[in-house]
């Protein structure tokens, strides 16, 4: 429940700050496929904030409702509370739907970026950014990545000005591959 009070709390400060634009040094990835996005994402690195802080085998799935947004579940271990942590959400399309540039809400109205700025031409990896450059998420199809492909990444959010110095890099040895 923690991760739940947590997207609350972050929910409201995203519509306090009327937050579904995106830093100055991305764009969204073009020719967006989503059916090849949706499925299990695995974080390989973020930055850190509240409503992820003490969690490690961190996964975000995404599957389609029946209005055509999209179901997002992120679900994390708690380290503190040694418990698993879930929070539900709806993303919906910023523009249109081929353009990588989402808005996800955890909580009623209230909505966040989600900026998918690059992404493997496999959909192995993505690099997200939220509405500024304090969000920001390595993902994967897979708990983990080789370091010179992480390294490659890493690189690639420096460039785009995001502090790779505090990277979190959370441990999967919870996680389960499906």
């Amino acid at each position: 429940m923690k991760l739940l009070r947590q997207c609350l709390l972050i929910s409201i400060s995203v519509l306090l700050l009327g937050c579904t634009g995106m830093p100055e040094s991305v764009k969204p990835v073009s020719n967006f496929e989503l059916n090849r996005y949706l499925g299990k994402w695995y974080e390989i690195a973020r930055l850190d904030h509240s409503f992820e802080r003490g969690l490690d085998n961190v996964s975000a799935t995404y599957s389609l409702n029946d209005d055509g947004s999209v179901k997002v579940l992120n679900r994390g271990w708690d380290t503190e509370d040694l418990e698993w942590s879930e929070a539900e959400g709806k993303a919906k399309f910023v523009e249109s739907k081929d353009i990588a540039h989402l808005k996800v809400s955890f909580f009623g109205p209230f909505y966040g970026s989600y900026v998918v700025y690059y992404l493997e031409p496999d959909y192995s990896v993505a690099l997200v950014s939220g509405y500024n450059s304090d969000y920001f998420w390595i993902l994967s199809r897979t708990p983990s990545i080789e370091s010179s492909q992480l390294e490659k990444y890493v690189k690639r959010a420096n460039v785009a000005g995001f502090d790779t110095e505090n990277l979190i890099f959370p441990k999967h040895d919870k996680a389960q591959v499906n």
